[in-house]
């Protein structure tokens, strides 16, 4: 049940939540009124003609609903197979750029390995709870500072500026930052913790002709010939239509580690993938210094 309402809190209705949990809509829709019926605590979601909206004491409810729908899909994971056996189920948490421009070759090494794994793939820009399962194992670009847990350093990914050919081919010569001004610059729109750290390397950046919070979408917008953004540098190596620009003048790193529960370090397949992704994000990482 308590999954069921952690699934309609998320999806916004009854039909959206029964689907995420392959379930059909009536029986979603009997699991939340017998919770209703159980907390004697009145209508949990009523109803609009967008969906379902959550009411005062939902809201409440959410946030435990989560670490418990969390917890029962790390017990399912768990149950996937013997803790010897280099099969079954694990949850792998990493960045939208990371997970769609670095691990699908890692994986698919690790895959072609280990049949028997079947690997999850949560793709957050925001630092999953480890200590609360969200995910077995994470791919982070932060340190971590939680106890209990297993972490190992990669290496550091240099970032630099970098163009397509056609948008340098039709723009002004770049020789030096103040350069920059005369030019379309892709960068952050609203998370205060990138443009913060941006600022505190390059701060006196002109403004953005193109703002998204969305990496993806910035290094999409460079390969297109939009302008001028920041990009991995083993990411941007690997087109041989983006150039580099002012490299020795803007130049930043980003530390990479490889974490998981120190719980999971004696169980046979979780230790597979964390050492699979410890050696491909610190080869991921060398590129960068060639």
């Amino acid at each position: 049940m308590w999954r069921t309402f952690d699934a309609v809190i998320r999806e916004g209705s009854l039909s959206s939540a029964a689907r995420a949990l392959g379930l059909t809509q009536p029986t979603a829709g009997r699991h939340i009124a017998e919770l209703e019926a159980q907390l004697s605590a009145g209508a949990l979601f009523t109803r609009s003609a967008r969906g379902l909206h959550a009411t005062e004491t939902a809201r409440a409810l959410a946030p435990h609903a989560a670490a418990m729908a969390a917890a029962a899909a790390a017990l399912i994971r768990t149950a996937s197979a013997p803790a010897n056996a280099a099969a079954g189920v694990v949850r792998i948490s990493a960045s939208e750029v990371v997970g769609v421009e670095v691990l699908p070759p890692i994986l698919a090494t690790l895959h072609a390995a280990h049949p028997g794994l079947a690997l999850e793939l949560l793709l957050t820009n925001t630092t999953s709870d480890l200590l609360r399962r969200d995910a077995d194992i994470a791919v982070r670009m932060t340190q971590p500072k939680q106890q209990a847990l297993l972490a190992k350093s990669t290496g550091r990914i240099r970032l630099g500026f970098y163009a397509h050919r056609d948008y340098l081919a039709r723009s002004a010569p770049i020789e030096n930052a103040a350069d920059l001004a005369s030019h379309a610059l892709i960068g952050f729109d609203r998370d205060a913790a990138s443009l913060r750290a941006i600022n505190a390397v390059w701060p006196d950046l002109p403004g953005f002709a193109l703002r998204t919070d969305n990496q993806l979408a910035q290094v999409a917008a460079v390969r297109a010939g939009f302008g001028i953004g920041v990009v991995q540098d083993p990411i941007a190596r690997r087109d041989p239509a983006l150039f580099p620009v002012l490299r020795d003048t803007f130049i930043a790193h980003l530390p990479v580690w490889v974490v998981m529960h120190e719980d999971l370090r004696s169980t046979h397949r979780m230790r597979i993938v964390f050492d699979a992704l410890v050696k491909g994000m610190t080869a991921h990482a060398l590129a960068s210094e060639g």
